[in-house]
């Protein structure tokens, strides 16, 4: 036997008709079979709610329930026969969740689409049981770490999910940070109905030379005190492999060289990359250049900036 309605949706009895229908579709969301497989006291939860929902969200029902001319099972009540029997035969009646709408009916569960809802009823008008339910299979959700030369130029990477399923995800050329791959079909299987999708987020890794400036990329790139001075051409690292660029003479730390299109993406955008010079001393003292330096310093001296 079912229990008072309002107590079942959690609402007052001065509860609006839109509160109450608030309430149902938290509840049967909640408790829906399909998200509670094999759990009969949240299935016959879920049947007192809906049965619960069939009294109170119709005008009609709920205003003979209060006045005491239905049940909490939806059954009316004889009226001046010194009982509480139920109308229409036996006393005893015939309750059950598809007693909400009549045997063999559909519920009235008026403004509340429950087709929408969970796909709980099938075609004909026939009213299926809650083993029978029919649902989408659930999406997945899992982060996938690429590299930023995967990311540029695109590549096929393998992802292993918790149940022990592996996927070749295709990374596109271009990709961006945060980016997500849907895999149709590669989710929780469905009840009856098609599965869910895989959802892979992308996770560009952090560079070692490069760092990422919107879709440009910058880095160090260190010369030789000769290069700087006198001007040279040296290879340079990229995104993909090393090319080779022209340095100034009299070049100084800090002076930026641009090489178009060589950077990351961004909004389907192609950036730059940008070599910031370094002047760079040998790793080991060189005779040879501290003398030069020393008259150089005594005949010549400068102070950077002035």
């Amino acid at each position: 036997m079912a229990g008072d309605p309002y107590k079942e949706l959690g609402v007052s009895k001065g509860a609006s008709a839109d509160e109450i229908k608030k309430a149902f579709r938290k509840l049967a969301k909640e408790l829906h079979p399909d998200k509670n497989p094999g759990d009969k006291i949240t299935e016959d939860k879920f049947k007192r709610v809906t049965a619960a929902f069939d009294i109170l969200g119709d005008a009609e029902k709920r205003a003979k329930y209060d006045a005491g001319q239905l049940d909490a099972d939806g059954n009316e009540q004889y009226r001046g026969f010194g009982g509480g029997g139920r109308a229409g035969g036996s006393p005893f009646g015939q309750g059950g969740f598809a007693g909400a709408g009549g045997p063999g009916g559909r519920a009235n569960f008026e403004g509340v689409d429950l087709d929408e809802l969970f796909g709980m009823f099938g075609g004909g008008g026939r009213q299926r049981g809650p083993r029978d339910f029919t649902a989408r299979g659930q999406d997945v959700k899992a982060s996938l770490d690429i590299s930023l030369e995967d990311a540029i130029a695109g590549a096929t990477k393998r992802i292993q999910f918790s149940d022990g399923r592996t996927l070749d995800v295709t990374i596109p050329k271009g990709a961006a940070d945060g980016q997500t791959i849907r895999l149709r079909g590669q989710g929780s299987p469905g009840r009856g109905a098609e599965n869910g999708d895989a959802l892979i987020e992308l996770k560009i890794e952090p560079h070692p030379i490069f760092k990422r400036d919107g879709a440009d990329l910058t880095m160090d790139l260190p010369v030789s005190v000769p290069d700087a001075v006198l001007g040279a051409k040296v290879r340079a690292p990229t995104p993909e492999g090393e090319v080779q660029v022209t340095i100034a003479p009299g070049s100084n730390s800090g002076k930026l060289l641009r090489l178009k299109g060589r950077g990351a993406f961004a909004q389907g955008r192609r950036g730059d990359l940008l070599a910031r010079l370094v002047v760079t001393l040998p790793d080991t003292p060189d005779a040879a250049l501290v003398k030069f330096s020393e008259e150089w310093r005594a005949k010549r001296p400068y102070t950077p900036g002035r």
